[in-house]
């Protein structure tokens, strides 16, 4: 029998493991700085976006779940939609090989609607939600997204398998895994060791450009594996962003970014932070629909923020905090506490 979610929830335990994480890449960025013209502002800033983006996911999630998800799923989209030309620090969109913000924005808009869809308490109303997924995917076709395309339809097969899912574990686990094997697909291309046939079809996709910036990043940080080369140091050490017409100086992957700037520690600490997010989840005494789409969703920004440099932008880092904050909420005094699944396996019936 599965273990109720009131058995996984210890009172301030996944809080802690949270300070803990955030607290150690706050110290660290600093220490990794000293001594160096870096700028860990921009970290600090980050952590700063996920510590208020979570807690007021939490308090929120718990008076207005279905609203402040719908509101979040509706104000991404917006964001999208004007993020080529009104939003600080935004990228030209859609650029070749390029994963950025509003592809980002576009996958929290779908999984914000699909957390949504899955706390509502109607029918119609879980439909109608679920019907945003779809709406996003064809915003992302107009917008030339197809990576956007791909994972809000994605997030909406995974809410919908969701429902029916008794565990949550293994789910949680497969989608860390999914996470891993895109990390490890990007070190792999920087590294230069796939087979040929695949390492040209990847470059096609990715750019030349993308893969030196990638091989400068492994470079930098096998030359400084504990402290790296500083913060935000980056497009000021490497020859490739120095040569490049209008870079912003980022070699668009969160953990060779990491690697390069704050050594090992660095990618570390960013892998403990995703972890800490999962373990949130996973002791969530949310529905297990929501949580899952919750963990679909947060696993397609990693994936993307491994080849791109969604994290760059605070309003991404920001909504995705809200979401997990969401999906890990506390039920209300007298709330009905959820089954694992809403929804049994079917099983057929006896024949007529």
């Amino acid at each position: 029998m599965p273990d109720a979610p009131e058995a996984r929830e210890r009172r301030g335990l996944t809080e802690v493991a949270g300070v803990l994480v955030l607290g150690g890449c706050a110290v660290w960025s600093l220490v990794s700085a000293a001594g160096r013209e870096a700028r860990p502002e921009g970290v600090l800033l980050a952590v700063l976006a996920v510590a208020a983006g979570y807690a007021c996911g939490r308090i929120f999630g718990t008076l207005l779940p279905v609203l402040t998800a719908t509101g979040l799923s509706l104000g991404a989209l917006g964001l999208a939609l004007v993020s080529r030309e009104d939003m600080p620090g935004a990228i030209a969109f859609p650029a070749p090989g390029h994963t950025g913000a509003a592809a980002a924005l576009l996958v929290l808009a779908a999984g914000a609607a699909c957390c949504a869809a899955g706390a509502a308490r109607t029918p119609v109303a879980r439909v109608l939600l679920r019907l945003v997924a779809p709406v996003v995917a064809g915003v992302a076709l107009a917008l030339d997204s197809v990576a956007g395309c791909a994972a809000a339809l994605g997030i909406l097969l995974c809410s919908l398998a969701a429902a029916r899912m008794r565990r949550r574990l293994l789910a949680l686990v497969g989608l860390a895994m999914a996470t891993a094997l895109v990390t490890g697909g990007s070190w792999a291309v920087a590294e230069d060791v796939l087979p040929e046939g695949l390492a040209v079809s990847l470059e096609g996709q990715l750019t030349q450009n993308r893969v030196e910036l990638w091989q400068e990043a492994l470079g930098m940080a096998k030359e400084n594996p504990v402290l790296g080369v500083g913060p935000e140091r980056f497009g000021t050490v490497s020859a490739t962003t120095r040569r490049s017409v209008g870079s912003d100086g980022k070699p668009h992957s969160a953990p060779l970014q990491q690697a390069a700037e704050q050594g090992v520690p660095g990618v570390l600490l960013l892998a403990a932070a995703f972890g800490w997010l999962l373990y949130g989840l996973w002791r969530s005494p949310r529905a297990t629909p929501v949580v899952l789409t919750a963990g679909a969703t947060l696993t397609a920004l990693a994936a993307l923020a491994s080849v791109g440099n969604a994290l760059s932008f605070t309003p991404v880092t920001a909504g995705a905090a809200l979401l997990a904050g969401l999906a890990t909420a506390r039920l209300q005094p007298g709330e009905a506490v959820p089954r694992e699944a809403d929804v049994r396996p079917w099983k057929p019936g006896p024949p007529r």
